[in-house]
């Protein structure tokens, strides 16, 4: 029984594959007449035109599927290269720059805090753009061309129905022009060529409708697909240029920090030569008696005292701003000010712009101020030890 069963599923193997390669002969002899013009070949326009689109449109659709990837891969490769940039400058950003007794001072905690915040954030958000232009457009784009490959083998089985069609019926014509006719094979060739155009018309008829929708749906799929693309860049950079920013914030600060330190370890800065013959003639000329428009300043500074300026909160007449020493300043000349790292400083004008040397300002302490309620005790001092409050 087993044997027999064998022997008869044999047969049936048999028997599809002598069907199959008759059908493979009986297609390749119906291509040859038609070329050869011996046989007619039903043809449709429209539906041509439609595959052709199919085609185009398959082509662009790999192809914007394949630039989308290397897009990404690109993008990816830049996280990287970011990521690595960002790493080598935290490595590089150490504390003691500034020196060891500035380590743990506020100011520089801040600018460690805010480094490593802008390289958190930066990194963060080059995964997160990564993932959006992901879920934004290669789903959708993955999903759009998965469609093609099933269209594509339906329309190549319809060719082929097609000549099965077109062979069945030269083959029903080839009967009824004989001169014998016999009912019998012409009932069959009917019978057949009936069963060759259903399955054609069914297959053809899905065919005719769904290509020319999916030939319409690339516009509105590119145009979601862009525009996903381009909101998501767009948030991106801007965000980017937010930290951008920050970073060179910080960098500026960075920056700032070793200046002051520069300035602390050298003491004092160079001063001029005008500022040094200055200082000298201050020291042995008695000043000469100032100018009315210098008396009248020393009027409304007298005036000052007994309003109480500096009681209301406001400054005092002839005050510019205010500045807080960062560090100790030790004074040199007799024209200097003395200051210590947390002394406010009420800045004056100097009575001529020619009197003022670069990077040195005119001053009297707020403590003087509000103890004897003058400006008399002023004095310069240099303005990089200082800070605006």
């Amino acid at each position: 029984m087993a044997e027999a069963g064998k022997e008869a599923g044999k047969g049936v193997t048999a028997g599809k594959l002598a069907s199959s390669m008759q059908k493979r002969l009986t297609r390749a002899q119906e291509k040859v007449l038609q070329k050869l013009g011996k046989a007619d070949e039903t043809r449709d326009s429209a539906f041509e035109e439609g595959v052709a689109n199919f085609n185009k449109q398959m082509v662009e659709g790999a192809r914007l599927q394949k630039d989308l990837r290397t897009y990404l891969t690109a993008v990816k490769m830049m996280h990287e290269a970011s990521k690595r940039l960002q790493d080598c400058l935290a490595e590089m950003y150490e504390p003691d720059w500034f020196g060891k007794e500035e380590v743990d001072s506020i100011a520089e905690e801040m600018i460690e805090k805010e480094m490593d915040n802008c390289l958190e954030d930066t990194d963060m958000l080059w995964i997160d753009f990564h993932q959006k232009l992901v879920d934004a457009s290669l789903i959708s784009m993955d999903s759009y061309m998965a469609q093609f490959p099933d269209i594509k083998n339906r329309i190549a089985k319809r060719d082929r129905k097609l000549v099965d069609f077109d062979s069945a019926r030269h083959h029903v014509a080839s009967i009824q022009k004989g001169k014998k006719k016999d009912e019998v094979k012409i009932a069959k060739a009917e019978e057949e060529l009936g069963r060759a155009q259903k399955v054609f018309d069914e297959i053809n008829a899905d065919l005719q409708e769904e290509l020319p929708t999916l030939w319409n749906s690339r516009v509105g799929f590119y145009v979601t697909t862009f525009q996903s693309i381009g909101g998501v860049t767009e948030k991106f950079h801007k965000e980017m240029g937010k930290l951008s920013l920050n970073l060179n914030d910080v960098m500026g600060k960075l920056e700032d920090q070793r200046n002051i330190k520069q300035d602390t370890k050298t003491k004092t800065p160079a001063k001029s030569e005008a500022a040094t013959n200055h200082s000298a003639e201050s020291d042995s000329t008695p000043k000469s008696p100032p100018k009315p428009e210098a008396a009248a300043a020393s009027g409304a500074e007298s005036n000052a005292v007994t309003n109480g300026a500096s009681e209301s909160g406001d400054l005092p007449p002839g005050v510019v701003y205010k500045v807080k020493a960062l560090h100790d300043y030790a004074a040199t000349d007799g024209d200097e000010l003395e200051m210590k790292s947390g002394d406010v400083v009420l800045v004056l004008a100097f009575d001529s712009p020619d009197e003022q040397d670069e990077g040195w300002l005119m001053g009297v302490l707020e403590s003087h101020w509000l103890a004897n309620h003058n400006l008399s005790a002023r004095g310069v001092f240099p303005e990089n030890f200082t800070q605006r409050c």
